[in-house]
């Protein structure tokens, strides 16, 4: 199974690295300057979970890319889906299976329009990593997830292999018969995260210890959910109870990514994680106010920002 990882960065570095390190047959979609630092530094893992160092890992650049895979494994920010899309454009086949990890589910609609839904699977992933000075991907916390399935819930022949093919990886792979729905759920408490941490540029704990922290940590958690219910997929009882209790766990230092990419100066996700959480509430009349603030101060952030 030939696989293609659109992007070395953390997310496919960490996934497409550790796959490729157990014998798969990876190739990754990069840029000029990633392109050089791999062949020149390899790519290099610091991880909980056990180091290692790829050197000179199969790469490619787009305007070399004429050859179609099996799998394109899509872990790209959204504001660069349209850039990703035209890059890895001339690797999607007839069989291809694209498996993207990015937040909410607005770039479902966007990938299906220019492939075609058959070609789309559900995914997301759960971990914590990052890229340091030295352009190395560090995993910050042992946890690693990779979750992908078909969105009308069956387990099909390509699920089934491409699990199989994933597992040697063992980085918590795991075929969903359910993936629209944990997807949904993933996004309800990313929302809820960034919103308040963002907002209060602050940690869980130092919102929960200041007047009406509580109140409106929970309040933006109720909106989300809400507007997951008008969906058809409200959080189930133990998701909703486990992220409740992150949300309220006092002295927590957890924070979004959104919020860390803020205080870097960084491009953010506002519109795909927040704004289109509002604008699915504003079709279904669920109220939103709190999302609405959350979402005026990152758009304001955007434009400060330049």
């Amino acid at each position: 199974m030939r696989v293609l990882v659109v992007g070395a960065g953390a997310i496919g570095g960490y996934f497409g690295g550790r796959w490729l390190a157990s014998g798969g047959d990876v190739t990754f979609l990069v840029r000029p300057r990633r392109a050089a630092e791999l062949a020149r530094d390899g790519l290099v893992i610091k991880s909980p979970n056990g180091d290692v160092t790829l050197k000179n890992p199969p790469a490619v650049q787009a305007d070399k890319l004429a050859e179609t895979f099996d799998v394109v494994l899509l872990s790209c920010k959204a504001f660069d889906l349209d850039d990703a899309i035209r890059s890895f454009a001339p690797a999607v086949g007839p069989r291809t299976s694209i498996i993207p990890l990015l937040n909410g589910m607005l770039h479902l609609d966007v990938l299906d329009a220019k492939f075609g839904r058959e070609r789309v699977l559900g995914g997301l992933c759960a971990t914590a990593v990052t890229l340091n000075d030295k352009r190395e991907v560090v995993q910050l916390q042992p946890m690693q997830s990779l979750t992908f399935g078909e969105r009308d819930g069956q387990l099909s022949d390509r699920v089934r292999a491409i699990a199989e093919a994933m597992a040697r990886g063992k980085f918590g792979s795991v075929a969903s018969d359910h993936i629209v729905q944990e997807m949904w759920e993933k996004w309800v408490f990313l929302a809820s995260l960034a919103a308040s941490t963002c907002l209060m540029r602050a940690s869980v704990g130092n919102i929960l210890a200041s007047p009406g922290g509580k109140d409106f940590i929970l309040g933006v958690l109720d909106e989300c959910s809400e507007v997951a219910a008008s969906e058809g997929h409200a959080p189930s009882g133990p998701f909703f109870e486990r992220v409740r209790g992150m949300l309220t766990a006092e002295g927590s230092q957890l924070t979004a990514s959104m919020f860390r990419d803020i205080k870097a100066g960084a491009p953010v996700e506002a519109d795909h994680v927040i704004g289109d959480m509002i604008a699915r509430g504003d079709a279904a009349k669920v109220p939103v106010p709190k999302l609405r603030t959350a979402y005026t101060h990152l758009k304001a952030y955007e434009k400060q920002r330049g």
